[in-house]
C-alpha cells in the first residue's frame, strides 16, 4: 500500500520584482524564480525506511517541508495515505499534520516544564477529529503514551523532566511523541544531528527497531553513513531526483553500537 505519492511536484518562489498592490512606477517589475523542486516524482510503500539526501541547495527541505504539509507545492500533486493533499484548506492541512505525520526534529522540541509523559500526551490533548470523533478521554491520553514510551524504552523515565534526560533520551521521548498518534509515516529531519557517536548509534537502532515492525520513516540527512541504515536512499540535486537506489549492504545500528562500545571500554582501560 502506497502511503506517500508525489507525481510531477514543483515548488517555485518569487523573489523581489514589484508588488501588485504597489503604486510605486519607478519599482523594477521584474522577479527572480528560484524553481526549488523541477518535478520530482517520489513514492514510499507502507514499511518503508528512506533516506533523503542531497547538497545544500539540492531541495531536501523544500521536499521536507511539503512531505509534511508545512508547505504546498506550485505544482504536481502529493496523496498521503489516500488523502490528496495539494489543494487541501488549512483544516485539512491540520488533520494531515496531527494524525497522519509523526515529526522528529534534530532539536528535539521538547516542552521543559512538562514530563515525557506529558510531553508524549499532547498530540492526543490538542488531536484532530474526524466528522462525529470524540475527544480521547484523559485515561486513554495517558495509556497510549505509556506504550508509545515503553516502545522506545522509557518505560522508567516517564516522570522526568527534558533537563533530567541525556540528549538520547529526549530524542526518544520525541520519538514516542511523533508515533502516539499512530500516524502513517514518522518524518525525521537529522534526528541525530544533536547527538554523540554512541547516542546516535542508539536512535538509529530504534529506527531500525520500529520500522521492522512495520513503521514507515522517511528520514532527511546529509550523512551517508546514517543513510546506511535506512533501506532506500533518494537523492536531490538542483531541484531534481537524480537517483533512487536500495541500500543492498545495509548496516546494523545495534551491532555498530555493541562493537562501539567495546573499542571504548578498551581505551579506557588503557
Amino acid at each position: 500500500m502506497s502511503v506517500i505519492e508525489m507525481r510531477g511536484i514543483k515548488r517555485e518562489y518569487r523573489m523581489g520584482g514589484k508588488s501588485p498592490l504597489s503604486k510605486d512606477k519607478n519599482l523594477e517589475e521584474s522577479a527572480v524564480v528560484v524553481r526549488a523542486l523541477r518535478g520530482v516524482d517520489f513514492f514510499a510503500e507502507e514499511g518503508e525506511f528512506v533516506s533523503v539526501m542531497g547538497p545544500s541547495g539540492s531541495g531536501k527541505s523544500t521536499l521536507m517541508n511539503i512531505l509534511g504539509c508545512l508547505d504546498k507545492p506550485s505544482g504536481g500533486t502529493y496523496t498521503l495515505d489516500g488523502i490528496e493533499t495539494s489543494k487541501s484548506d488549512s483544516d485539512t492541512f491540520a488533520f494531515i499534520r496531527n494524525r497522519k505525520i509523526g515529526f522528529v526534529f534534530q532539536s528535539f522540541n521538547l516542552l521543559a516544564r512538562t514530563t515525557a509523559l506529558e510531553n508524549v500526551e499532547l498530540p492526543l490533548f490538542y488531536r484532530r477529529r474526524d466528522k462525529g470523533e470524540k475527544k480521547p478521554a484523559s485515561s486513554f491520553r495517558r495509556e497510549r503514551a505509556i506504550a508509545a514510551l515503553k516502545e522506545v524504552g522509557l518505560s522508567r523515565r516517564m516522570d522526568h523532566f527534558p533537563s533530567q534526560l541525556s540528549g538520547g533520551q529526549q530524542q526518544r521521548v520525541a520519538i514516542a511523541r511523533a508515533m502516539v498518534n499512530d500516524p502513517a509515516f514518522i518524518l525525521a529531519d537529522e534526528p541525530t544531528g544533536n547527538l554523540d557517536t554512541g547516542m546516535t548509534l542508539e536512535i538509529m537502532g530504534l529506527f531500525q527497531q520500529l520500522n521492522s515492525r512495520g513503521k514507515t520513516i522517511i528520514m532527511v540527512t546529509h550523512e551517508p553513513e546514517l543513510a546506511a541504515y535506512t533501506r532506500r536512499i533518494i537523492t536531490l540535486r538542483d531541484g531534481q531526483l537524480v537517483s533512487d537506489i536500495p541500500v543492498n549492504d545495509r548496516r546494523s545500528a545495534p551491532d555498530d553500537l555493541a562493537r562501539w562500545k567495546k573499542e571504548h571500554s578498551l581505551l579506557s582501560q588503557d
